[in-house]
């Protein structure tokens, strides 16, 4: 009965600090993912590589204190790739697969185009590339949960004030309709929403103002799953009882 977590840690030694390593080893998850690492190799302690017996794999973006993602599994991968094949992407450490048996569990984060128009058109390139890249995952014929921060709220029900985001990064209509494509043309599934269909299940809040007090939230952080172990999925929950981040982490059960 497999469980994965995604988890964007907005800084692994900021995280560390706020305890999520203690938390992760009380979860009992056979797999971990977790984004934004804002850490290089040379900065990753034994206790970020293998905490607790897990193995631990990372890919690390070129730019200091940026982006980056990892997947800690229970097992020992049978294979491990980072990056999916897109230079630029794969530059800034988003993407990292882990192998086990018939199971690939990807940590993704896509970028935030929420800084700069540069970095929306730079979203927009990811998602031109990342769709086909999907496409050809799902192609494979294996069991896929691509977990991580997709930096996008799917629809209104997805965060608290949609009406005045929609020309805001991470709810344009663009956007939206690109995860439509990915649920609807690609036959992906949105595992969380199968599952949970009620509103204000955010996973992350600005840090301005009182969003997390007042839950003025996003649900921008998802497993994206093939039909077939969608399917098994179970129980879903967001841990918020401490923070490690801007972001809670979002556990689901699997039953295989």
């Amino acid at each position: 009965m497999p469980r994965i977590i995604s988890a964007n840690l907005n800084g692994i030694r900021s995280a560390h600090k706020k305890g999520f390593f203690n938390w992760m080893a009380s979860q009992d998850a056979d797999f971990i993912c977790v984004q934004e690492l804002k850490a290089q190799q040379a900065d990753m302690t034994e206790e970020f590589l293998a905490p607790h017996g897990y193995h631990g794999h990372f890919h690390y973006a070129e730019k200091k204190g940026y982006s980056g993602t990892g997947v800690y599994s229970r097992t020992k991968p049978d294979a491990v790739r980072t990056g999916f094949g897109c230079v630029e992407f794969d530059n800034e450490g988003r993407y990292t697969r882990a192998d086990v048996g018939n199971l690939t569990v990807i940590s993704v984060y896509c970028p935030s185009g929420s800084s700069s128009p540069e970095r929306q058109e730079a979203k927009f390139r990811f998602m031109e590339v990342f769709l086909p890249h999907l496409q050809a995952l799902k192609a494979e014929g294996r069991e896929i949960v691509i977990c991580g921060d997709w930096n996008i709220a799917h629809k209104e029900i997805d965060l608290k004030n949609w009406k005045g985001n929609k020309k805001n990064s991470g709810f344009l209509p663009e956007e939206r309709a690109w995860m439509t494509r990915i649920f609807d043309e690609l036959g992906l599934v949105d595992v969380h929403r199968g599952i949970d269909q009620r509103p204000e299940q955010y996973t992350w809040w600005s840090n301005r103002g009182q969003a997390w007090a007042k839950n003025v939230g996003w649900r921008i952080d998802y497993h994206v799953a093939t039909p077939g172990i969608a399917a098994k999925a179970h129980t879903v929950s967001i841990y918020k009882d401490e923070r490690f981040s801007d972001h809670a982490p979002l556990i689901i059960d699997y039953h295989l």
